[in-house]
């Protein structure tokens, strides 16, 4: 049975108009993304199973082409589909810190950078770089790989700083693993950057390390020498 035979209030799009994407399923927003599935199989159906076999959205979308692509009723449509609507949620993450003025909302800070770096299989560590008043100027992934002091390069963060005129400077890594707890090398080289950017005057206001869905502040853990809060 397609969609289209079944009841109204049960199908997808129709749903969203009526109570909106909240009251949609994993797998019926993946349906309105999509807007077909396979021969006997529909768009929700099809969502289903993938969302089975991947174990979620998180490694359906992390997913590789040559992947993905192998998949019955998968393939380059819907694979920029699925890469859009993250490149998207992004974007929108990123354009409402921007609007904010002062970034005084840890959430949204917390939420675009799980959004930035959470699908990484490797260690990403990056910058939200601030001018005095908290405003985003820009954000940079500058390192990759596993986060130390012989991985991360002081000098480069300085430079970064200096270039983008920044007076304050958020850093963030994730954990591929999932879990954000900070290790010892996460303490020991915000330690270290802390002291080399006050020697450029410019405030470090945390180091947030990047979980599946959670994150964790060094600030708010108090790892982090007292200097200015969001």
């Amino acid at each position: 049975m397609t969609i289209l035979e079944w009841p109204i209030q049960e199908r997808p799009r129709e749903k969203l108009l009526q109570h909106g994407t909240q009251s949609l399923s994993d797998a019926e927003l993946l349906a309105v993304l999509w807007g077909s599935g396979t021969q006997g199989k529909s768009a929700v159906d099809l969502a289903r199973d993938l969302l089975k076999q991947y174990n979620g959205l998180r490694s359906l979308f992390a997913a590789t082409y040559a992947d993905f692509s192998q998949i019955r009723g998968l393939g380059f449509s819907k694979y920029c589909q699925c890469q859009a609507a993250l490149e998207l949620s992004y974007r929108h993450l990123k354009e409402s810190l921007e609007r904010q003025g002062t970034m005084r909302q840890v959430n949204d800070v917390k939420r675009f950078l799980i959004a930035a770096l959470r699908g990484h299989s490797q260690e990403v560590f990056a910058c939200l770089f601030l001018d005095n008043r908290n405003r985003l100027i820009r954000f940079e992934k500058l390192f990759y790989g596993s986060i130390n002091t012989t991985s991360v390069h002081p000098r480069i963060v300085i430079e970064r700083c200096l270039l983008n005129k920044a007076a304050a400077v958020i850093l963030a890594h994730n954990h591929p693993s999932g879990v954000p707890e900070p290790s010892q090398a996460d303490c020991e080289i915000t330690k270290i950057l802390a002291k080399a950017l006050q020697m450029i005057d410019v405030r470090l206001l945390d180091h947030m390390v990047i979980g599946d869905t959670e994150v964790c502040s060094l600030a708010e853990r108090g790892l982090l020498a007292p200097h200015a809060t969001i």
